[in-house]
């Protein structure tokens, strides 16, 4: 009766996601006193899970799982919870999960709790805190079901190491008929992404334009960090839609997010609340990002970015 955790790849590598949500199962395992079993599809080495809490490996080989589908995916973590009569499931909160999770809650008869940032306070009932009303409040929510799938909020309990290893099983589940056909899948190379990124620079209106957005690029290579926007900014075409972060947009939990020339409309706060530190640049002093943010610079953009940019690479330069 492990705790079973779904730990993503891409390329088969593991996401950083993956070992946060195998840290956070290898938590409530301890609570338990049970152990954590981990579902791997189409990944290629396992045996790293293992320094994350992680017993044991179901490992997933199949080309049909090389396109995310929701409805395949669901069955598999069925398929696995069932056979490891496993009580809790743990996912992410990648958009993958989201999509995967509600269907499999509804596979296992389960109740599924989402946005969670802690491990559990209490086992019998169990009991969860999440994050509500777009990172504006808390709730603490208890899960009756016999089978309860938890979501796991990104960047919420961290990732923790633990000096073990894992046993890997071969697990060959079988795969419901698809009526989807995935022909291609197109992706951002050579970039930090958003969902993966620890440091987002995001840029406003305030930029004047998309010939300025050098400024904005520059400052997140020196962070290693990725690019990000407003929404008025991809809605006049100066960046593309996939780097639209807010309530409408990409949801944002990074360490740090920085705000150059960004108001900070409700709609974009509720998007990136969730972050740790917030910074912004603007000349206004009354933008309502200042009353959400930890801390801000009332300047122009164009001149405090670039002395910003210098400091940075004088500061690494000195390491």
């Amino acid at each position: 009766m492990s705790v079973l955790v779904y730990t993503e790849s891409d390329k088969g590598t593991f996401k950083k996601i993956a070992l946060e949500a195998a840290s956070y199962a290898k938590a409530i395992a301890d609570k338990m006193e049970t152990t954590v079993t981990a579902v791997t599809i189409n990944a290629d080495d396992t045996s790293v899970l293992g320094n994350y809490g992680v017993d044991k490996v179901l490992k997933v080989n199949d080309s049909n799982l090389d396109a995310f589908n929701a409805k395949s995916y669901a069955s598999v973590m069925q398929q696995a919870t069932e056979k490891e009569g496993a009580k809790v499931v743990v996912v992410s909160s990648s958009a993958d999960s989201k999509y995967m999770a509600p269907v499999l809650a509804v596979n296992l008869n389960a109740g599924y709790a989402s946005n969670v940032v802690e491990a559990p306070s209490n086992t019998a009932p169990f009991t969860v805190k999440r994050n509500v009303f777009t990172n504006k409040a808390f709730a603490n929510t208890s899960i009756d079901t016999d089978v309860k799938v938890v979501g796991l909020s990104k960047n919420a309990f961290g990732v923790v190491e633990h000096s073990a290893s894992a046993a890997e099983e071969a697990f060959s589940p079988s795969l419901p008929e698809s009526t989807v056909n995935v022909e291609s899948v197109d992706k951002v190379t050579g970039k930090v992404t958003i969902a993966d990124a620890e440091v987002v620079v995001s840029g406003g209106r305030g930029l004047k334009g998309p010939e300025n957005w050098g400024m904005i690029e520059d400052l997140a290579d020196v962070l290693g960090a990725a690019t990000a926007c407003s929404k008025p900014v991809s809605d006049l075409g100066w960046r593309p839609h996939s780097e639209h972060v807010g309530q409408t947009g990409k949801p944002v939990a990074s360490n740090l997010y920085i705000a150059v020339g960004i108001s900070g409309a409700i709609q974009h706060l509720a998007g990136i609340n969730a972050s740790k530190v917030k910074v912004v640049i603007n000349t206004d002093p009354e933008a309502p990002f200042f009353k959400a943010a930890d801390y801000g610079i009332v300047g122009d953009a164009f001149e405090v970015v670039p002395k910003l940019i210098e400091e940075l690479k004088t500061f690494k330069a000195q390491q």
